[in-house]
């Protein structure tokens, strides 16, 4: 039977309980133990999809097609274990599966309420899909004393009842702030936190706190006094200089030991850390460094990029560089500006995006990136933009555009009518917003002697997509007459993947997201390749 691990949060959001769950189920699994990890989030959205990354950070995409929340992305970088659509729930889908059964009569009349509708719902999901985990981490998204938050600790709580307390752990991850001006670091935050969620009726396990500063013994028995929790249940987790740190960290708190104690699970194998040592010497200690500019209209929020920012890092480590990212609002940017924005950048990405907005910004990088041989790569959106810029400037085309930001230009990009998966035709619309792109892992045929087959070293790749606007295929002749070659395409011939400029030494647009598939472990190799032709351009 799978143990289940709940992990929540208090006193303030963002304090790191995705990174936190994704170091422990590293831990664990280089233990020799089966993870599992998933997320509750307890927001009315079904799911982020139609959500503003200013207000959510990136959509992560699975490879079943779920948009999901960002820590997924972490747990796929730290563990290795690919998400599922029963990996991420909202309240937004709770409540709409439960109105569904309603509205279909399966309540047999009873009044549906939160208790026990929608804690069953809860329940349903935490032990769906379940087969032969040894352990599985529940992250709660929130803070406790969010209202919105409080049917899922109702839900976690029954929970434990339900599987016996003996197989259910609760981690409860709290901020110790240090006061500059007294000079005192306040355990009194995470006192009254847990206090909330006892109220709840959830006594935690285990109580990481977030700090700056390492926290005196006096201060972790004051903790543990006030907590009811064991003093070595008590885990530090200071600010690190890098993600890649924080396995690390936590085994050096013995974090794992304590879970495994829990559970009164012996383990012979220690966890290896060689790997996440090895990274955190080259991401800090490497002397050489490129710099690439990230163009576009999310700039001002770092985790609209997340995965991109740290595939970024993984093609660096790959090539044992560090990574400075410079970040370019696309909005307001100008033709006559690009040369200032861009002296000193070794390469410049442009990435995934929605809508009109910036995106004369991004053909006019682009056009410059293709004219000055600047290592180039375009994601979805931003192979879009190439192409239109291409189609613009090369093939005097000079109204081509998308039907997504025009309705009376040259449509070289549009809407895609239909696409297979599964046996099934799928339908483009751009009315019906969520969850009705193509959405997850798809094949594509990469062209001989072309540089993306080059880099993959395969025929077919499999990646994951996020899009309901395609480059038109009806274009490929003119295009690759002057050497804009579309070196991907969809098995069917149909939709094209990548394209490549011949003309240049690194000039690739995909229309999938290979940052969701790269790994600090395993970094994908168009970001290997994209780094290393930016080391090759300084």
């Amino acid at each position: 039977m799978a143990r289940y691990i709940f992990v929540t949060g208090g006193v303030v959001s963002s304090l790191g309980k995705g990174l936190s769950s994704a170091s422990l189920a590293y831990l664990l699994q280089s233990r020799g133990f089966k993870v599992r990890l998933r997320k509750l989030d307890p927001y009315l959205n079904v799911d982020p999809g139609t959500m503003s990354p200013f207000q959510h950070g990136e959509v992560f995409v699975t490879d079943d097609g779920a948009e999901t929340d960002l820590d997924l992305g972490h747990y796929e970088r730290f563990s290795g274990i690919s998400a599922k659509k029963s990996d991420n729930v909202t309240t937004g889908k709770i409540y709409s599966d439960i109105l569904k059964k309603e509205r279909e009569g399966l309540y047999l009349g009873k009044t549906v309420q939160v208790i026990p509708h929608v804690t069953n719902q809860i329940k349903d999901f935490i032990k769906k899909d379940i087969t032969n985990e040894d352990f599985v981490i529940c992250e709660i998204g929130g803070t406790v004393g969010d209202i919105e938050s409080l049917p899922f600790l109702e839900a976690i709580r029954q929970f434990s009842i339900d599987i016996g307390i003996k197989n259910a752990l609760f981690i409860h991850l709290t901020l110790v702030p240090y006061m500059k001006a007294s000079d005192e670091i306040k355990t009194k935050p995470t006192q009254h936190s847990v206090k909330e969620l006892r109220a709840l009726g959830i006594q935690p396990n285990i109580i990481i706190c977030r700090c700056e500063q390492p926290i005196p013994s006096e201060h972790r028995k004051k903790i543990s006094l006030f907590c009811n929790v064991a003093i070595d249940n008590v885990i530090e987790t200071i600010d690190v200089k890098t993600i890649y740190e924080a396995p690390i960290s936590f085994s050096n708190e013995k974090l794992d030991q304590q879970v495994l104690n829990h559970f009164k699970i012996k383990s012979k194998k220690k966890p290896n850390l060689i790997p996440w040592k090895k990274i955190t010497r080259t991401v800090l200690g490497s002397k050489q460094s490129v710099n690439i500019a990230i163009i576009g209209k999310y700039v001002n929020l770092k985790d609209a990029y997340k995965s991109l920012d740290e595939a970024l890092t993984h093609g660096g480590i790959k090539n044992n560089l560090k990574i400075k990212i410079i970040r370019i609002e696309s909005d307001n940017l100008k033709a006559s500006e690009i040369k200032k924005k861009l002296l000193g950048v070794h390469g410049v990405l442009i990435p995934g995006g929605f809508g009109r907005r910036g995106t004369e910004g991004k053909i006019a990088a682009i056009r410059y990136a293709r004219v000055n041989k600047i290592p180039f790569l375009g994601i979805c959106f931003g192979m879009q933009m190439a192409v239109i810029e291409f189609a613009r400037n090369i093939l005097k085309i000079k109204n081509a555009s998308s039907s997504e930001i025009s309705k009376n230009g040259v449509p070289v990009v549009g809407l895609i009518n239909e696409w297979e998966k599964d046996g099934r035709v799928h339908k483009g619309t751009d009315k019906n917003l969520g969850g009705t792109m193509r959405l997850g892992l798809y094949p594509a045929k990469l062209k001989e002697n072309s540089l993306i087959k080059k880099i993959y070293n395969s025929k077919i790749i499999h990646e994951r997509h996020r899009h309901r606007y395609e480059v038109n295929i009806n274009f490929l002749e003119k295009f690759e007459e002057k050497k804009m070659i579309f070196s991907g395409v969809s098995p069917d011939n149909k939709l094209p993947e990548a394209v490549e400029y011949k003309n240049h030494p690194w000039f690739i647009g995909v229309q999938f997201h290979p940052e969701f598939k790269s790994r600090p472990l395993a970094p994908h190799p168009l970001f290997s390749s994209f780094i290393a032709a930016a080391k090759k351009y300084k």
